[in-house]
């Protein structure tokens, strides 16, 4: 086991975080996603990101390590990269044997997935914060504090058993530690480097109204699209006024395939209340100038618009083309 965990922190620590982080610092981190349907069916996927950005991935059936941006690879040489894809393979087979000899010794019953995060974060003056967490079906239960592994706060007691066995390798706890002290901060640092123009990059949104489905008899859900903005963070409120309006429903910001994202924020309101609402959008790639899209009432019918627009340009075609026939 103790074999099993150099290879994870060697291979892994160097490419994983948990926390989102400050954008002033671009913490780098990873996830690994590990599936137990039985005892010899397994799947081991990676990701990692340097803040908002993917930048590797680790699919299952390959050892290979995929580089997702141009800078993916920071400042190790191929030789390094080499070597850590080769670790990666080892560690893969190493892990799972592992696992299946937890779960007989634990008693765990098949299917499980364990999912393990990890990562770093640099900090002005060579200073860094690092941590490795272990979760078991979507649960936190381990991390690694200092030099020993740790249950979790609501962790199962059938863990402890299994901790003290981590717990036990001394020269394997150090090496962890370094691990993630020193070698994860050096790539991350790298990566910073070779990657902050994109990092640091301002990409306007852009920003539209519609009307959703309709939430009941004489009301309209007013919906606010915002897309194609970078960084992350943004606000967006439905407003009357200077008012907002605290029934606004935001949904998750999801990324677009272009490394920026979306988000949708919704309001449900009376028929007769939607005239004087706007939506604001505030983000920083916009320098104060906040979005501020009205709702007019004539958008609650901007689908049949639409259509009838489009109708009317296929019977103007239609007719132009046949009187053209006619004067030949």
């Amino acid at each position: 086991m103790g074999h099993c965990l150099i290879l994870l922190l060697y291979g892994l620590a160097q490419i994983w975080e948990s926390s989102e982080g400050s954008p002033r610092n671009f913490p780098f981190r990873c996830l690994q996603i590990s599936s137990f349907a039985n005892t010899t069916w397994t799947r081991t996927d990676g990701l990692a990101w340097l803040w908002e950005l993917q930048t590797h991935a680790w699919r299952n059936g390959s050892d290979s390590i995929h580089f997702l941006k141009p800078w993916s690879r920071g400042n190790f040489s191929p030789q390094q990269w080499e070597d850590l894809q080769h670790i990666l393979g080892v560690y893969r087979s190493s892990f799972t044997r592992d696992i299946q000899e937890f779960a007989i010794m634990l008693s765990k019953v098949y299917p499980f997935e364990l999912q393990l995060s990890a990562g770093c974060e640099a900090y002005p003056g060579n200073a860094s914060e690092s941590f490795l967490h272990v979760a078991f079906q979507g649960t936190h239960v381990v991390s690694f504090q200092g030099t020993y592994w740790e249950p979790a706060p609501d962790a199962p007691l059938w863990l402890n058993r299994a901790i003290e066995e981590l717990n036990k390798d001394q020269g394997t706890r150090e090496m962890v530690q370094s691990l993630l002290s020193d070698t994860c901060p050096q790539l991350a640092s790298g990566l910073l480097e070779a990657g902050k123009s994109e990092l640091e990059q301002q990409v306007k949104p852009k920003a539209w109204l519609s009307q959703g489905p309709s939430p009941g008899s004489d009301r309209l859900q007013l919906e606010c699209h915002v897309s194609g903005f970078y960084p992350k963070p943004v606000w967006v409120m439905w407003m009357r006024g200077e008012q907002d309006q605290p029934e606004t429903q935001r949904g998750d910001v999801l990324p677009n395939a272009d490394d920026t994202w979306y988000l949708r924020v919704t309001l449900d309101v009376a028929a007769g209340e939607a005239a004087g609402l706007s939506c604001r959008v505030k983000h920083s790639s916009l320098g104060g100038q906040d979005i501020v899209l009205h709702w007019d009432g004539s958008r609650s019918s901007s689908t049949i618009w639409i259509v009838l627009g489009c109708l009317l340009i296929v019977v103007f075609i239609v007719g132009l083309i046949i009187w053209k026939k006619r004067h030949w």
